[in-house]
């Protein structure tokens, strides 16, 4: 049966909003359509919202072309205390947005606050950025020439984001769009758009001017509202985080405007474990990796390649600490790990186990739905005796299975790990420091962990290369992605003093 979990109410339930938040106000769809959206662990109805169409985004979009002229002569220093005072506000109101996220995501109330303490991380971060916007003096190569940079705005963004982190994708993105002085236009995603409407309310009570931040909705327009944004001469930079091939049609579509883009897309993350590795923090690290958020991140673990001498002792042992996970609605005391995001995942991740298993993989925990407690559920699966013919080995699974693939030189698993078209993040463990050098420079991702299963963090550049995207987000590099560089030449400037 479905969980019978108690949905506690929120604290503040004016955070709870059916509308979508443009130019300062609560508006519907023109169309008055609107979606329904559902809790994916127990399928029960949780609200509506607006259905936008093209017509609504251009609007939205007028809204942020209409604040920008005032909101770019804001100084650094204002637009931190914008910043900061929404930190506070989601700070302040972390527990009632943790159970948005439960509600609409599904995961664990645990990882959702972690998640929402994450999110309000880069509002805190580039809080403190924005003041630090600076340009550079450069010593021209002509005399009498004085030359100089300035980072200007670059103008109206659009920010589109996933489901899989309601919140912390939303505030990755908005924050340095604000720190850098750009109004934007943000489409949630259609399976978790509460998360973000709350943070729309917090923006509202924030004194966010009016136009500045656009927090638009849609699901069967979702293709529609891109177009939009897109084809808008108005707004001049996408940031996107989802699939390889929406991203490829995306920028497709923003060819003929000539945007300024920021992709991060699929993941098909290499753990790597050598047989120098100490195996309890390779195992702590895989688990950590693997089964975040249910494998639903785009940089966890999907291939785990394991040194022959050590395969079986951490075979053994990941196992064990996977077969300590509860499975269950998000609320629930204990549980661990809650469902997938709808049921094509479910079916995914399905079809990955029994292509693995009818090809001599051998599933040693899990490996089956869990229908007892919901379309959406799926056993925490480890399997061994991987192989390169495996769609595991090529394709991103985005759920909550571990394969394990044996190898045997440092060379191998190195070429096996790049064999992936995509390369957002990669993983290994060894306490050989010539070998933490030499894999790092080797691994063709833009992120490697070295002895972590974790790299993100507000401070680090995240983002990936080959079919993972270009552009980076977080840390002093991420405000970059939202600016142009002016060079101001001052000519005649070499002139002796007057009256000398």
């Amino acid at each position: 049966m479905a969980p019978n979990q108690t949905i506690p109410p929120l604290t503040d339930k004016s955070l709870f909003k059916q509308e979508c938040y443009v130019n300062g106000e609560w508006v519907k769809a023109r169309s008055g359509k609107t979606f329904e959206v559902h809790d994916p662990g127990s399928g029960k109805f949780i609200g509506t919202c607006p259905e936008f169409s093209k017509e609504d985004v251009d609007e939205a979009i007028k809204a942020a072309a209409a604040a920008f002229p005032s909101f770019r002569k804001t100084t650094g220093r204002e637009r931190a205390r914008m910043l900061r005072k929404w930190y506070q506000l989601m700070t302040d109101n972390a527990d009632d947005i943790a159970k948005l996220i439960t509600w609409e995501n599904g995961k664990p109330l645990a990882d959702a606050k972690g998640e929402v303490a994450y999110a309000a991380g880069f509002f805190e971060w580039f809080s403190e950025e924005a003041p630090r916007v600076d340009g550079e003096t450069i010593s021209a190569s002509i005399p009498g020439n004085r030359v100089f940079t300035i980072k200007e705005p670059v103008g109206v963004c659009g920010l589109l984001t996933p489901w899989n982190f309601p919140a912390a994708m939303i505030t990755r993105k908005v924050g340095p769009a604000l720190a850098a002085g750009c109004t934007m236009v943000a489409k949630s995603p259609g399976e978790t758009p509460y998360t973000s409407l709350a943070l729309a309310e917090l923006a509202h009570r924030a004194g966010i001017p009016k136009g500045v931040v656009n927090f638009i909705t849609a699901l069967d327009n979702t293709a529609e509202v891109g177009s939009a944004i897109t084809a808008s001469e108005t707004v001049r930079k996408v940031s996107f985080t989802g699939s390889t091939g929406v991203g490829k049609l995306l920028m497709k579509q923003s060819a003929d405007t000539l945007k300024k883009l920021s992709f991060e897309l699929g993941g098909n993350a290499p753990f790597i474990v050598f047989d120098d590795a100490d195996l309890d923090l390779a195992v702590n690290g895989a688990i950590t990796s693997k089964f975040r958020s249910s494998g639903q991140t785009c940089i966890c673990a999907n291939r785990i390649y394991v040194q022959k001498g050590i395969y079986d002792k951490f075979a053994a042992a990941f196992a064990d600490k996977v077969r300590g996970f509860k499975v269950g609605g998000g609320y629930d005391e204990g549980v661990t790990h809650g469902p997938l995001i709808h049921d094509r995942a479910v079916g995914k991740v399905d079809d990955h186990v029994r292509d693995a298993e009818s090809k001599g993989g051998k599933v040693v925990v899990g490996g089956q739905k869990l229908p007892d407690l919901g379309s959406n559920f799926y056993q925490p699966t480890v399997i061994t005796n991987m192989t390169m013919e495996m769609r595991i080995a090529s394709e991103e699974t985005f759920g909550p299975v571990a394969a394990l693939f044996p190898f045997e030189t440092e060379a191998q698993v190195v070429e096996m790990a790049n064999k992936a078209e995509v390369g957002l993040a990669g993983y290994f463990f060894s306490q050989d420091l010539s070998r933490a050098y030499r894999v790092a420079e080797a691994l063709e991702v833009g992120m490697v962990g070295v002895n972590t299963g974790l790299v993100s963090d507000v401070a680090a550049p995240f983002g990936g290369v080959k079919y993972s995207g270009f552009g980076r987000e977080g840390s002093r590099y991420g405000t970059s992605e939202y600016q142009i560089v002016k060079t101001v030449t001052l000519g005649g400037m070499g002139q002796p003093l007057q009256g000398s």
